[in-house]
């Protein structure tokens, strides 16, 4: 079956997705032996039973062998938000965290089903790493057999697994295994700009590191975070049910933070829950009750909510320095795992009203959107140096080159690319459709890599445009336009063949004209 695979790996969970090839509807892929039942996904966990990783337990293994109660330095989690950091690898641990998720991801793939044979694999980076994280993934993809590999960032990805549109601007609110992270970012696209594609990093089995693609992620409006996650909130728990010699000086045993873990998943969604414990042999398995308000009050109590209005606070801060109030947001969007606890909705919308709360399918949003900003058919190739279209500029009363479609970007282009043209001239017959290729240029900047200089190439700003050599197309107007009045609505497209694509409505007498082919493009 072929297709395109999504992979997104997380801190505490890791979600496996798949669209078949010309289908429309994605879902989520079981990887047995490593997944767990519904939702279909992957622990972030791996048990070195030797020094030899291909005997490694992966995910659900590792919890049905009681191993994630058991602890010690077999035991790789949390390894995904290390990755590309600067710290030196736990001593504790046998593998660093680059070599743990590449492992990860090697198990998922040597462990896909028969009938799956996927054609384009689309991975996911999160955002504030995304460089460091992108040389990692080249490097632990490298021998997949895979022709073609993409990489998407996580809040773009979330965000259009959603639902929401291209130009959004999203709160993403990930609470994780271990962090606390939110971020406010503006999708982009949207008003006339080309929509979030995924980057490609390897077509046609050949590397594109070195490409005319620029890194293309969300914009990043606002962001903090802090070192508290979901395993913090099982430790209190576990404090608030056993005595102190059960907890022990060192802290909570795994095999209570497991049943605590246990109590918070089952209490989003019941207003009660009870689980059992074992404190050791011998002693037989002790009651673990907890109720919802009880776990609220707990939360209040440590401090958990007063720290997340700070954190809000601070995004909210940076927002109205960008000039973007807390009302304009356009959606809040929880993710993560402890994201689905009753209380951080209802806590969402306390502290903003009126800004509709996304969160209907928190884990496996990333991967879903990832899937959706790949293409669903066959990609025949990249543009070489994409198109422009020169625009006339009310503000500065010039014409300027708008870009349409990007070098890098893929083709065919099925979704249009929609602009809007005004007139520039009182009785104006007609509107000009000049169309251009950015041209190459580019600079070396001398870096210091380990002391020693070395020349790296680089963007050189905006790039010149060459006007195509093909006569302009003129549009007519009838009756004639007037100065800074939207006249023309325009949708671009690139077609199977290869061939920039246009269709005009007349905004005024509401007419539409007929799809032209403007030319090829390259």
């Amino acid at each position: 079956m072929a297709g395109t695979l999504a992979i997104d790996l997380g801190s505490s969970t890791t979600v496996v997705a798949h669209l078949e090839a010309g289908g429309s509807t994605a879902a989520l892929l079981p990887v047995p032996p490593f997944s767990t039942g519904e939702p279909a996904v992957i622990p972030s966990l791996i048990w070195l039973q030797t020094s030899e990783s291909e005997h490694a337990l992966i995910g659900r293994q590792v919890l049905e062998a009681g191993l994630l109660e058991q602890g010690g330095p077999q035991l790789q989690r949390d390894f995904k938000r290390r990755i590309g950091a600067p710290e030196k690898l736990d001593p504790a641990s046998l593998l660093s965290p680059e070599q743990s998720g590449r492992l990860l991801l090697q198990k998922i793939w040597s462990h896909l089903p028969e009938a799956i044979q996927p054609e384009r694999l689309v991975v996911t980076a999160p955002i504030d790493s995304y460089r460091s994280y992108r040389q990692w993934l080249l490097e632990a993809l490298s021998e997949l057999p895979i022709p073609e590999v993409a990489l998407v960032d996580e809040p773009t990805a979330a965000a259009i697994g959603a639902g929401l549109p291209a130009g959004s601007r999203v709160l993403v609110v990930d609470i994780g295994g271990g962090t606390t992270d939110l971020a406010l970012v503006a999708l982009q696209g949207g008003e006339g700009k080309a929509a979030p594609i995924a980057q490609l990093l390897r077509f046609g089995g050949r590397d594109l590191n070195n490409s005319q693609q620029a890194l293309r992620t969300a914009d990043v409006l606002g962001k903090a975070g802090c070192a508290i996650g979901g395993r913090d909130i099982d430790g209190w728990i576990a404090a608030a049910l056993v005595t102190p010699e059960q907890l022990g000086s060192s802290g909570p045993p795994p095999s209570l933070l497991a049943a605590c873990e246990r109590l918070k998943c089952a209490l989003s969604s019941s207003p009660e829950a009870l689980c059992l414990w074992s404190p050791g042999p011998g002693q037989g398995n002790q009651e673990l009750r907890l109720e919802r308000r009880e776990l609220e009050e707990l939360l209040e109590r440590q401090g958990l909510i007063a720290l997340l209005d700070e954190l809000l606070e601070s995004v909210l801060a940076a927002a109205r320095a960008s000039g973007l109030e807390a009302h304009q947001i356009d959606a809040v969007l929880p993710v993560g795992g402890s994201s689905q606890m009753p209380w951080i909705r209802s806590w969402l919308e306390r502290r903003l009203p009126g800004v509709p709360v996304r969160g209907n399918r928190p884990v496996e949003a990333v991967a879903l959107g990832a899937l959706s900003l790949t293409p669903g058919v066959k990609v025949n190739d990249l543009l070489d140096r994409g198109v422009s279209l020169r625009c006339w500029d009310q503000r500065s009363r010039e014409h300027r080159w708008h870009p349409l479609f990007v070098a890098g970007q893929s083709w065919p282009i099925e979704t249009p690319l929609r602009l809007r043209l005004a007139c520039s001239e009182p009785e104006q017959r007609s509107l000009e459709l000049v169309l251009g290729e950015p041209t190459r240029e580019r600079r070396s900047e001398v870096v210091f890599v380990d002391g020693l200089p070395v020349l790296r190439a680089r963007p050189a700003g905006a790039a010149r445009v060459e006007a195509w050599e093909k006569v302009a197309l003129e549009l007519p107007l009838e009756p004639p336009g007037s100065p800074g009045e939207d006249r023309l609505e325009l949708d671009f497209w690139i077609n199977q063949s290869g061939e920039l694509m246009v269709k005009t409505r007349d905004l005024l007498s509401q007419a539409d004209g007929p799809s032209i082919c403007l030319g090829p493009v390259r």
